[in-house]
């Protein structure tokens, strides 16, 4: 049975939509999952497994870039700016999401307590334009390039942007429904069309014209885009450095919770039968006894 991969059909899948163009199912098929995927956001991965699950394990990289997140407030609402946000109740898509992560990021660049944010759970983009424009939310927050058409409707407005300080997309899998000789084929064939897509003469037409009739975007919002954007150069690796400084911000952020003294052994969120860990020589040094 070929791998189900797990995706959002947003921009930043279109690798992966063009190796399921030319693949035709032979050796995976992709579900769209709209609140969590295969290929998803790096902050909820790492923040899950951190706190126990063990339906996943880390298996490859996928986007190194930061995700740039708008922080969108209503068409009418009274706030213009992201300090005006203070102590009024936040909208999330759902509780450990990237909205609500990074609505502590967020938080911790303004200064706020992070113990006294609120929160509104209204579980999709639409439920969260309407509760900005319904006042029951004062902002949430979703990534720039996916909202921007809701703002150029006259649906909602942006007063800011924060970006994530990790590499946004990372890909996860379970531990034991893939096989390890398929998981690898796949994130090996992933490498080469994530490659092919962000060569300079890509960017400079392809991959412009293949986002524009995958999504719909204006060409000018797509080549903004591809400025900002850097994938990885290999599906198959994941650098140690990503997880410790994800945890670092994520404990700052309250979102994740480690004893004192306690050390994370990146084995715990890396599935090494699968993907490379790269770790650097001083971090191999000081781990040695």
């Amino acid at each position: 049975m070929p791998l189900r991969v797990g995706y959002v059909r947003e921009h930043f899948c279109s690798p992966l939509l063009q190796y399921e163009a030319e693949d035709k199912g032979k050796t995976f098929t992709l579900v769209e999952c709209p609140s969590a995927s295969c290929a998803a956001l790096t902050d909820p991965l790492i923040a899950g497994i951190a706190k126990g699950s063990q339906a996943y394990k880390l298996v490859g990289s996928y986007v190194n870039s930061p995700l740039k997140w708008a922080v969108i407030t209503g068409h009418n609402s009274p706030y213009e700016q992201i300090s005006d946000l203070q102590g009024t109740t936040l909208g999330i898509s759902r509780y450990g999401s990237g909205s609500h992560t990074m609505a502590y990021v967020m938080a911790l660049q303004q200064g706020w307590a992070t113990d006294q944010l609120k929160f509104g759970v209204n579980d999709d983009i639409r439920g969260l334009l309407d509760s900005v424009n319904d006042g029951s939310t004062s902002a949430f927050m979703w990534e720039w390039f996916t909202t921007k058409p809701f703002a150029d409707a006259n649906e909602c407005r942006f007063i800011g942007a924060v970006p994530t300080p990790w590499p946004s997309w990372l890909i996860a899998a379970h531990p034991e429904r893939a096989s390890l000789a398929e998981l690898k084929t796949f994130l090996s064939s992933l490498t080469l069309y994530v490659r092919e897509f962000q060569k300079p003469e890509a960017r400079a037409g392809p991959s412009v014209e293949f986002i524009k009739k995958t999504f719909g975007y204006p060409e000018e919002d797509v080549k903004a885009w591809l400025q900002t954007v850097e994938y990885t150069r290999d599906c198959t690796e994941i650098h140690s450095e990503v997880l410790s400084r994800t945890l670092s911000v994520l404990q700052q952020a309250g979102a994740v919770t480690l004893q004192d003294g306690e050390k994370i052994d990146p084995s715990e969120f890396v599935n090494r039968n699968v993907a490379t860990l790269i770790i650097p020589e001083d971090e191999k040094h000081s781990a040695t006894p």
